[in-house]
């Protein structure tokens, strides 16, 4: 039952309005000074929310129950009617679980006046003693007695060895012939071993050197005593700048052959405050003039005067080159001049297009001499000779990641060496070839066949004249197969100014031949400054 109180005391919450008592249990008998006339307020309305039937299912008292869970407190009735505890005996099962043994005596709980324990527990029962004594690690069944320690001994001084009668006269007889012992056996191991050593070393060897002076000279030997007075070093200056090179000499009038890029800083120099110095073999030095040169085969010559009995270098003929062939390089790789390195012909006509770099316009295309004889920086512009001491190219670049050499050097061939110095000897200047297009390597027919795919056409150039278009791949000039872009460049520059050369192409999957007639490389446009 819900109730609620207010100022006028208790107050049933039901249907009808509260009553006045005047019983005893009433307010007024309970000292309440209300007055009697005053009103009676009303009970509140009491507001239930609205209870969901899923709320009402999960919360809901269970089945049979009624009213609070809580137990109702008895009542003073209840409780006189209830049945008076007692204590009793505990079950057997509980008593025999718990209980004393039969006959002991002891008590849970000490006796609170007890001053201790009356006697000392009894010792455990030797198991050694006990046949029926379960099986435990203990103490051994016969105790080990402790080893009596010894008391230290006295240390002796020498003094009271010696001399203090502490030890014996025998053990001290003893002792010193073991020392002498000692020390003999010391002495014949020295001895011995400085007699072995002594062996080692002696002052009366003296070395004896045969003299070759009857000796046959090496045939390499004969080459490069041949040789070594046509190749020079070159060193280039402009200003804080330089750098160093190689060149043979190839005219007694004092021409020098070496490459574009050994002086093309001077040769590119517009101060005009380049210089260039030639350093001979003997040692003495004099400044060169530069009397021309070509970027697109990477060569130029230059001209010493006032120089006496130079000596020439034999020019060979590309034509008596063949694989295999020994070879030696000249020159004066990082600076070192005067330095031979031997090898063989590893290849030839090996298609070489050169990069120009910062600071340099070579440009060179040329069929190489490849060599595995090593060729470093300085070797450019040198000589590479055959076995009989003749020019058959003129050291030019070497391929590797390292920027180290690795057998992979490579020449300028000898008659395209003498075609251009001649020209520039003559002439100062040197004309080539021109086809006006650029390419790059692609392949074609379903990745069997390889050409040099032209990626621009320069207008009003031969080979617009001709009808060469872009996307045509070239796989053949002439009688020479194209593979790539540098064999187009090289086969380009073999050819002569006013050749009709047939051009095989590969347009839209067809194979075509167009001709074309090469032009000389000053109708080409100059490149911007």
């Amino acid at each position: 039952m819900n109730t609620e109180s207010t100022n006028t005391g208790s107050q049933s919450a039901t249907d009808g309005p509260a009553e006045q008592s005047s019983a005893p249990d009433s307010a007024i008998a309970r000292g309440n000074l209300r007055p009697s006339d005053a009103p009676v307020l009303g009970p509140r309305p009491v507001f239930r929310p609205e209870v969901d039937k899923h709320t009402a299912r999960a919360f809901r008292r269970p089945d049979g129950q009624s009213g609070p869970f809580a137990e109702q407190p008895a009542t003073p009735q209840q409780q006189a009617a209830a049945p008076e505890l007692v204590n009793r005996p505990p079950d057997a099962v509980l008593a025999e679980a718990f209980g004393r043994p039969a006959g002991s005596d002891e008590l849970l709980q000490r006796d609170p006046d007890a001053t201790g324990d009356s006697a000392a527990p009894p010792p455990p029962a030797d198991p050694w003693r006990d046949p029926e004594a379960a099986a435990r690690l203990g103490a051994p069944a016969v105790g080990t007695p402790e080893p009596a320690r010894l008391r230290p001994g006295i240390k002796l001084t020498a003094r009271e060895v010696l001399f203090g009668s502490r030890v014996a006269p025998k053990a001290l007889a003893i002792l010193a012939a073991i020392a002498l012992v000692i020390g003999l056996a010391g002495g014949l191991v020295g001895r011995l071993t400085a007699e072995a050593t002594s062996v080692l070393t002696s002052k009366k060897v003296t070395l004896a050197q045969d003299s070759a002076s009857g000796k046959p000279q090496s045939s390499v030997s004969k080459v490069v005593d041949a040789v070594m007075p046509s190749v020079v070093q070159i060193r280039e200056t402009v200003g804080d700048n330089g750098a160093l090179g190689s060149g043979v000499i190839i005219d007694g009038g004092g021409y020098i052959v070496t490459n574009n890029h050994v002086i093309s800083m001077v040769a590119m120099d517009k101060t005009n405050h380049g210089k260039i110095q030639v350093t001979f073999s003997d040692g003495s030095r004099v400044p060169a003039s530069l009397v021309g040169r070509d970027p697109k085969t990477d060569l130029a010559v230059l001209k010493v005067d006032n120089v006496k009995n130079l000596t020439v270098a034999r020019l060979g003929k590309s034509d008596d080159v063949n694989v295999g062939d020994a070879t030696l390089a000249i020159g004066s790789p990082l600076g070192l001049q005067k330095t031979v390195t031997a090898g063989i012909v590893s290849a030839l006509h090996r298609a070489m297009v050169e990069t120009p770099e910062a600071g340099d316009d070579t440009a060179g295309a040329f069929d190489a001499v490849q060599t595995d004889a090593a060729i470093n920086h300085g070797n450019s512009g040198g000589a590479l000779v055959d076995g009989q001491g003749r020019l058959i190219g003129i050291n030019t670049a070497i391929r590797s990641e390292s920027g180290g050499s690795v057998g992979l050097g490579f020449a300028i061939p000898v008659d395209l060496v003498k075609r251009v110095t001649q020209t520039i000897i003559h002439h100062d200047t040197i004309e080539h070839p021109w086809l006006g297009v650029s390419a790059k390597t692609k392949q074609v027919e379903n990745d069997t066949l390889s050409g040099a795919a032209i990626a621009d056409v320069v207008a009003g150039s031969p080979a617009a004249k001709a009808g060469l278009t872009e996307g045509d791949v070239v796989v053949r000039v002439g009688d020479r197969e194209v593979t790539e872009q540098a064999e187009l460049t090289v086969a380009v520059m073999s050819q002569q100014i006013g050749q009709k050369v047939d051009f095989h192409v590969v347009r839209d999957g067809r194979q075509v031949t167009i001709p074309v007639t090469l032009e000389s490389d000053r109708n080409a446009p100059k490149p911007p400054q």
